[in-house]
């Protein structure tokens, strides 16, 4: 499929803060792409995980395995609708850098401890990354991505209310996001992605972990029709295979939902060009209601019987006191941190600036490194002795 009128094209990006020649090999946002790629951030992704902790076994996804999945999900979606799908799967790939060690309970616990100094937030924490914190080229901080892609990055879930997170007002400041208003079509494909790949792999690790059984999921809408479809065509099949064939289906519902209802919303929207997507006032990426309100019945499930799991709880309680440990230990004696993070904390002139350098070293943290740092530093073990 060709690429339609609303589709972010390269040739009209507005360009990257720092002026730089441009490639005779690739497009501006395969360059970003690959850079995204390439950070030291994502490949830290490796050991960060969603639901439970790294240590947990080998099968359970991580962040760098979702987001994998979701630039897969994202470039179906987005090539469907003739959108751009290098934009899409570069806004896909690093939706997650800015992401702590142990998931959204580290972002959780780190986010109340930064709360005197303007909080923490994983979003902003990616723009941050992507803007600052990577230092490997000689001309700038960050990756120097386009003003198309940080405009993805900072606003794929939607306009940024009020209060905007600091680390974000931060940029933004120096290089107008237009934060208030929606992202173009590909960051919202990118969003809507995140929502498919994570409710999938989430009743595949749920289920690997014993936490519900495949005869509780049955009963919640789309995965009931699903299995019921497979035991038509393959009655008596063996059960790992059933499970995955049932999934699957799941999966390939939610994309065709979403396909199919965003191009009724593209064609209805009158849009001829990307910022009109971005003016419109309202997104035009989306499920149909039906759909819509079968996930959130999915959702309401996990939740109860998944991220509130007493057994998921309790890791949630013993690597809360990770982060809420260590964040004092560098507070008090900043020469804890690594010597090239010494420079930087030499220029904190307040506490705040102080604090900001820390929470940036520890959501940099793998779940391994944070958990032995935390043993090297106190002489405990919370989660056994993992070396």
């Amino acid at each position: 499929m060709g690429q339609a009128s609303f589709a972010c094209d390269p040739a009209q990006t507005r360009g990257r803060r720092v002026a730089e020649e441009e490639s005779a090999f690739r497009s501006c946002f395969q360059r970003d792409r690959d850079r995204i790629i390439h950070s030291s951030a994502f490949r830290r992704l490796k050991h960060k995980t969603q639901v439970f902790v790294e240590h947990e076994g080998d099968f359970y996804r991580t962040r760098l395995t979702h987001s994998i999945e979701v630039a897969q999900v994202a470039r179906t979606i987005s090539g469907a609708l003739g959108l751009n799908t290098d934009l899409t799967e570069a806004v896909a790939l690093a939706h997650d850098l800015g992401h702590t060690p142990f998931g959204h309970t580290g972002e959780d616990a780190l986010n109340a401890l930064m709360q005197p100094y303007g909080g923490f937030d994983h979003n902003a924490q990616t723009v941050r990354i992507v803007t600052e914190l990577e230092k490997h080229y000689a001309d700038f901080d960050g990756l120097n991505l386009t003003w198309d892609t940080l405009e993805g990055i900072a606003k794929h879930n939607g306009p940024v209310g009020d209060p905007v997170p600091y680390a974000l007002a931060a940029y933004n400041a120096l290089h107008d996001l237009e934060l208030h208003s929606h992202a173009g079509a590909e960051a919202q494909v990118a969003a809507l992605s995140d929502d498919v790949a994570y409710t999938n792999h989430d009743l595949h690790d749920g289920l690997r972990a014993g936490l519900f059984t495949e005869d509780q999921i049955a009963a919640l809408p789309i995965i009931g029709a699903a299995y019921g479809e497979v035991d038509a065509r393959y009655p008596g099949l063996e059960p790992y295979r059933r499970r995955h064939e049932a999934l699957r289906r799941v999966f390939g519902a939610m994309v065709a939902d979403l396909i199919d209802t965003s191009r009724d919303a593209l064609a209805g929207s009158g849009c001829a060009g990307a910022q009109a997507i971005r003016d419109l006032g309202r997104p035009v990426i989306a499920f149909s209601d039906r759909l819509r309100g079968d996930l959130k019945e999915i959702r309401a499930f996990l939740f109860q019987r998944m991220y509130r799991a007493p057994s998921v709880m309790a890791q949630r309680e013993k690597v809360t006191k990770v982060v809420e440990d260590l964040f004092p230990l560098y507070m008090s004696d900043p020469g804890l941190l690594p010597g090239r993070w010494q420079r930087d904390v030499a220029q904190a002139a307040t506490d705040a600036a102080l604090a900001r350098f820390v929470a940036d070293y520890i959501a940099g943290m793998t779940d391994r490194f944070a958990l032995q740092e935390h043993a090297r530093l106190t002489g405990t073990h919370v989660l056994g002795d993992l070396t």
